[in-house]
């Protein structure tokens, strides 16, 4: 069993996702509640694609955000670090490209919109990975960040950490793979910077025009921006 450091080393980071990607799908919706496909339809509309648009989705581990994100008629192209998340999604009929966020393997300007799910926390430099977005991105075209974030009610924000911490490494023991990794994962959505903080660090990276809605009274965000034409 491996798990990774809040020093995000991406070797370390990608095996860890290779550990869980055999039951990574399950565990998610049996540790959201199954609220993980609604946040998937949330972020494909957010997205606002039309057919024909070309879109990357980015850290999209097993493709079944990416699948989502193929109902509008756009083509969607998977990527992620971790080589057996993406096996371990091989039967979706998809295009998976294996990259780095922060050196993606593709053209300026090629993507109408980006889009990256619960995959920017794990990015050991994020703010790269945002200008890694923007640089594939052509002019005027669109991101949407779909990220756990802060409650926006005091009293649910202290039992959600309290469930992050305690509840979902125990549930991870039930159904995960590699139960290890799910104690970094609460480790990480703790750490991660509030919604206002985030959007001042999208700005900072090469977007405009930012902005978040929260979906689950805030347990997950989505911030969207524009590339500068």
């Amino acid at each position: 069993m491996s798990r990774a450091n809040l020093d995000k080393d991406p070797r370390a980071v990608a095996s860890m996702f290779d550990g869980v990607a055999r039951r990574y799908d399950l565990t998610n919706t049996v540790l959201s509640l199954g609220r993980d496909r609604s946040w998937r339809r949330a972020t494909r509309k957010a997205l606002g694609l039309q057919p024909g648009e070309k879109v990357l989705d980015l850290a999209a581990g097993t493709a079944v955000s990416t699948v989502e994100l193929a109902k509008s008629g756009a083509w969607c192209v998977a990527a992620d670090f971790s080589v057996g998340m993406l096996a371990a999604g091989a039967g979706r009929d998809v295009p998976k490209v294996a990259g780095d966020a922060t050196k993606l393997p593709f053209d300026d300007g090629v993507f109408d919109a980006v889009t990256i799910s619960f995959g920017l926390r794990n990015v050991v430099d994020h703010a790269a990975g945002l200008r890694e977005m923007a640089r594939v991105t052509r002019p005027g075209g669109r991101l949407v960040v779909c990220e756990f974030s802060t409650p926006t009610v005091p009293v649910f924000a202290t039992a959600y950490k309290e469930y992050l911490m305690r509840a979902l490494p125990a549930v991870a023991r039930a159904v995960s793979s590699n139960p290890e990794a799910y104690v970094y994962l609460a480790e990480s959505i703790r750490a991660w910077p509030d919604q206002a903080a985030l959007a001042e660090q999208i700005a900072a990276s090469g977007w405009s025009d930012v902005g978040w809605r929260n979906l689950t009274g805030g347990i997950v965000a989505l911030h969207s921006g524009r590339k500068p034409v």
